[in-house]
């Protein structure tokens, strides 16, 4: 559904378009009309001012492009009542909860974001709580639509053969890998005294020296909720690590630190700031134990030696990279496919879920190595950050590589079929749309007609 640009409606606001910034600033007339709902000179307004804020493209005069949008939006809306499409209120609450969380994230503090949002933040709440569950009912309403497209092998073929060549999509380089990680042993000592820097600063809040916000902006090493003082916002527990939320989902009173907390991140120790049911919203230190210089170069001794294993054999037995994987490797994500390392980039690209990855979609240290790497060739050992950022070594192996060409019916068969797919839902939603124009009473002021619509029919005649 991301790539249908033109008719998703990417205007759903964020923080609420009827900010009271730009309410005291706008002389309020109607505009546009959509059935029996107005749309205001003011909701166009506080659109375009949270655009500006959210740093979100307006294609062409946003004095066009916004109305046309939420209007767009009113019809899918309309729609959805129609056929009673509804949202789970608990999705809406998650989807408020990480958008108020990016917002004072950007903003820098929850205070900072409501000097610049004109409003207390649970005002902001509710209205974003409004705004996203329609978003979200266009979103339905829009798969609801397209729910009986089907694509046919003919319709790619006829697909393929209606582009010229020079326009067919041009398929970039991609490669599959298979890792084998290690981690190397970190020190009984260095852990301690990680965990002695926690009980500091654990006393320095039970004794009121330090606020607890403060030694987080100063030392905790998850930066995106340092600049916050450790904050997180309301947190439900399948957001969380298990160890780390039964210790947040224990704390009852907010004058108190947790006990530290291990988990695959580092050692923790929070503190809470709101309970609200099922959600809660905590701040947090976060701690990691250091490797030292002398461990790596040990783990990467070992690696290295494994590699030269599996390459020349040992005693005259020679082990496959493949079968030394679920042996050595300490990637759990990996260890138990043979080492195959799986695209979890974006979830709308068509390799998301698969093997290949572009070498840009590549951990960094990953795709320096494999660059210079040919097929079948395995890696001397290297250091690297894992998804958790922590210090590993590791080894890879180039498994294929299909070079950048034009998309073909032999070798791209399914990219294909899903431009396919994407053109025909597309095709879908565009007609539906150019009905629902037909069959609802729209009129534009006169002063707002003198536009370029991304779509035909707003003006009746037209």
């Amino acid at each position: 559904m991301k790539k249908m640009k033109k008719i998703v409606v990417c205007l759903l606001a964020i923080l609420g378009c009827q900010g009271a910034v730009a309410q005291q600033n706008v002389i309020d007339e109607v505009i546009w009309v959509i059935g029996d709902e107005a749309i205001f000179k003011s909701d166009v307004e506080a659109m375009r001012l949270q655009m500006l804020f959210e740093n979100q493209h307006v294609q062409g005069d946003p004095y066009c492009f916004i109305p046309e949008q939420i209007a767009v939006q009113k019809l899918y809306l309309h729609q959805a009542q129609l056929d009673s499409i509804n949202v789970p209120e608990s999705e809406v609450i998650r989807m408020v909860d990480s958008r108020i969380n990016s917002a004072i994230s950007r903003s820098g503090s929850r205070e900072r974001l409501e000097q610049e949002m004109g409003k207390p933040l649970s005002a902001i709440r509710d209205e974003l709580r409004t705004t996203t569950r329609e978003g979200y009912q266009v979103q339905m309403m829009q798969k609801d639509l397209v729910k009986s497209v089907k694509i046919t092998p003919s319709d790619v073929r006829a697909y393929y053969e209606r582009i010229p060549k020079d326009s067919l999509p041009f398929i970039p380089t991609t490669v599959e890998v298979e890792i084998i990680t290690n981690e190397p042993v970190i020190s009984l000592e260095e852990m301690d005294y990680v965990k002695g820097r926690l009980r500091d600063y654990t006393e320095q809040v039970t004794s009121g020296k330090r606020d607890f916000s403060t030694l987080a902006r100063l030392y905790s090493v998850d930066k995106g909720s340092a600049i916050q003082g450790g904050e997180l916002g309301f947190m439900g527990k399948g957001q969380l690590v298990p160890e780390f939320a039964a210790a947040a989902f224990e704390l009852n009173d907010p004058k108190r630190v947790s006990r530290i907390v291990e988990t695959e991140y580092g050692y923790h120790i929070m503190q809470l700031i709101e309970s609200r049911g099922d959600r809660v919203n905590v701040r947090h230190i976060l701690l990691k134990p250091q490797v030292t210089k002398e461990e790596l170069e040990t783990a990467m001794v070992r690696l290295d030696s494994i590699r030269t294993d599996i390459v020349e054999g040992k005693n005259g037995v020679k082990i496959s990279f493949e079968d030394a994987v679920p042996y050595i490797s300490q990637d759990k994500d990996t260890r138990m496919n043979n080492g195959l390392m799986v695209n979890n980039q974006d979830e709308y690209s068509e390799r998301f879920g698969t093997s290949r990855f572009e070498l840009s979609e590549l951990p960094a240290e990953v795709g320096k190595v494999v660059y210079t790497m040919n097929v079948g060739d395995i890696s001397h050992a290297f250091t690297m950050k894992n998804a958790k950022q922590k210090d590993v070594v590791a080894i890879v192996k180039l498994k294929s590589k299909t070079e950048g060409h034009r998309a073909s019916l032999s070798d791209d068969y399914q990219a294909l079929k899903n431009l396919t797919e994407e053109q025909k839902r597309q095709e879908t939603l565009e007609k539906w749309l150019a009905q629902k124009q037909k069959d609802t009473y729209i009129r534009i002021n006169d002063k707002w007609k003198n536009c370029d619509f991304q779509f035909k029919g707003w003006i009746k005649g037209e």
